[in-house]
Formats: structure tokens, sequence, C-alpha cells
């Protein structure tokens, strides 16, 4: 079973690709049938362009949905643009009850930076699944060779040091701002330059357009390990897997801890019994041994949350983001 993986993953990526070329109003043809409790055709919304974290998560959730014959097919179409906020508007007008949309803590700061009309709190929360450190990259010939270092040419030279990372507002901007917060950095000093992709921050920190970089560990990893980048700090409570080499901001005395979470909500229209059909669906998903291997696979740490806890966690996040947005004097 497990050597078959592989083939079925691929098969299940190119499906997904081509499907990701129609708009999300074409997702809706779904039979919606939901035979002995289970979902004939499942929609997978990811709020962003193909080849990032979000995407990688929709298509992991799609091939392993498929792989356990947990579903009878399931499409991913990719509506990007505005941190999230783009697809999330487009959520809110799916009639199919049989859609999950992935997202998580860059599309709770992108609702507030982008004064979203559509928020998170119109959908329907259904789980938490993973979660990832975001990790600190100058260029490979950068003269910072500390955190510390990159801290202080940004307090001596304000706006001529550039960061960059993913969109405005996301988890990489917040982590950029509290970074500077923490060791006392007035925030107008931060210059932030957000991209829509990982692959084009890389060639922005490659190319030395940029004086440093932030990303999710997994971005960057392979990065670090080849030298053509070098790593100054890592923002979770400890090392992370793919770097252990790599310190944390708290470990050089940076007092701040940040992790990227992901999960998958539902349009905000969906009653009582079909909440409770996704979330079963996805706590199936979560048990099937290919997305234990898919966690292992990704180094994606597993956060899994569904029902009033993901409920309660989604709420003070919110409440959290903001407030912390503020104080850095992105709102």
């Amino acid at each position: 079973m497990k050597l078959d993986r592989p083939m079925k993953r691929s098969s299940a990526l190119v499906a997904a690709a081509a499907a990701s070329v129609l708009v999300l109003s074409a997702c809706g043809d779904s039979s919606g049938e939901t035979p002995e409790g289970g979902i004939d055709r499942l929609n997978i919304v990811v709020p962003a362009d193909p080849g990032g974290g979000w995407d990688q998560t929709g298509r992991a959730i799609q091939a392993d949905l498929e792989e356990n014959e947990l579903v009878g097919s399931a499409s991913v179409v990719n509506v990007g643009g505005a941190g999230g906020t783009n697809g999330l508007a487009q959520l809110a007008t799916e009639q199919d009850p049989n859609t999950l949309m992935v997202m998580g803590y860059v599309m709770v700061g992108a609702v507030e930076t982008n004064s979203a009309e559509t928020r998170i709190e119109d959908t329907t929360p259904i789980a938490r699944l993973t979660d990832e450190p975001l990790i600190v990259v100058v260029p490979a010939d950068s003269p910072y060779q500390t955190i510390e270092d990159l801290v202080t040419d940004i307090d001596e030279n304000g706006q001529a040091v550039s960061i960059t990372g993913g969109s405005a507002g996301g988890a990489d901007h917040i982590l950029a701002g509290m970074i500077l917060e923490a060791e006392g950095v007035a925030p107008d000093k931060l210059n932030y330059i957000p991209y829509s992709g990982g692959g084009e921050s890389l060639a922005a920190l490659l190319g030395n357009q940029v004086s440093a970089g932030i990303s999710g560990v997994g971005e960057y990893a392979e990065q670090v390990k080849a030298g053509t980048v070098r790593a100054l700090a890592v923002s979770g409570g400890e090392p992370a897997g793919q770097v252990p080499e790599v310190e944390t901001l708290t470990d050089q005395g940076i007092d701040v801890v940040l992790t990227n979470w992901r999960g998958v909500v539902a349009p905000g229209t969906i009653d009582e019994e079909q909440t409770a059909v996704l979330t079963e669906l996805i706590t199936d998903l979560h048990e099937t041994e290919s997305w234990q291997e898919t966690l292992t696979e990704n180094n994606w740490a597993d956060a899994f949350l569904v029902g009033e806890e993901f409920q309660t966690f989604l709420d003070e996040d919110i409440e959290t983001v903001k407030t912390t947005l503020t104080d850095i004097g992105l709102l």
C-alpha cells in the first residue's frame, strides 16, 4: 500500500492542477449527495496562488481524502489575492455545502489590514490542522550574522533596510513588527515588502534586492541547508526539526513566539447537520495513516482542533491579532 502512495499522490496533483484554472463557481456542480452520511464530491478552495503553504495543504487534503476513499472525489480551485480575502469573499457566495476552504493565521491578519467586508466570523469553523514556526533569513553574503545585527541596522537606518515575506498583515509581516516592538524599535522604521508567493520572495533574497526575508520554516529550510541563505532565528518555542541548529528568538533574548497555523472552514450558510458531516470527514482524515505520513513528510506539526475548541481558539486568535496589529502600527 505504501509503495502505491507516490503514484496516487502524483495523479491527484495533476488532476488538481488542471482543476485550479476554473473559477470557484465552476465547482458548484457537485452533486451534493451524501450517501450513507458521506460526501460524493468535495470542493476545496485554496485562497492563494498555486505553490504556497495553503496550496500544499489543500492538495494534501485532496490526495489523502481520495486515497482513503473518504469522499467520492475532491477538486481544488485556487482563488488568489489579498492575503486570502478574495477567496473568503467568494466562499460567502458558495451554495454547495460540501465545500471547504483552507485558511489560517495569515488570513486572520489580512482580514484586518485589508478591512475586508467578509470576515472569518462569517464562515463555519471546521478544524485547525497544522502549525509551523517562521524563520528569518538573509542572503548568504549578508553582513548580518545574528538577529540582533539586523534589528540594530533597522534601528539605525530605518527604511533603508528591507524585509520581504508574504501578504501584508500576514504572519511574516506581524513577526517582523513584533521583533522590532520587543526590541524597542519604532514601528515606522519597518520597510516590509510583501509578495504573494514564496518563490518571489526567495528570488528577491537571492538577488540581494532585500536585506532579509521571513517565511515558514518549510519554505526556506532547503535553501538554508544548501547555504544559499543564512538563517538568523526561528519563531517557535523551541528549535525547528528541519533546521535544529538555528536558535529561537527567545534563546537570543528576543521575547517573541509566533507559529503560523492552518485549518479549514466551510460556508457560513451551512446548517448543524452539514457542519457535523464535514467535521466528521476531517476527523476521519486526521486519523488516517496517510495523513500522519503527510504531516511527517512536510514537517508540519499536528495542531488538530475541531468543534467548540477550534471556535474558541479562532475567536481568541482574531482578538489577539487585532491587538498585535494595533500595537505594532499596522492598524
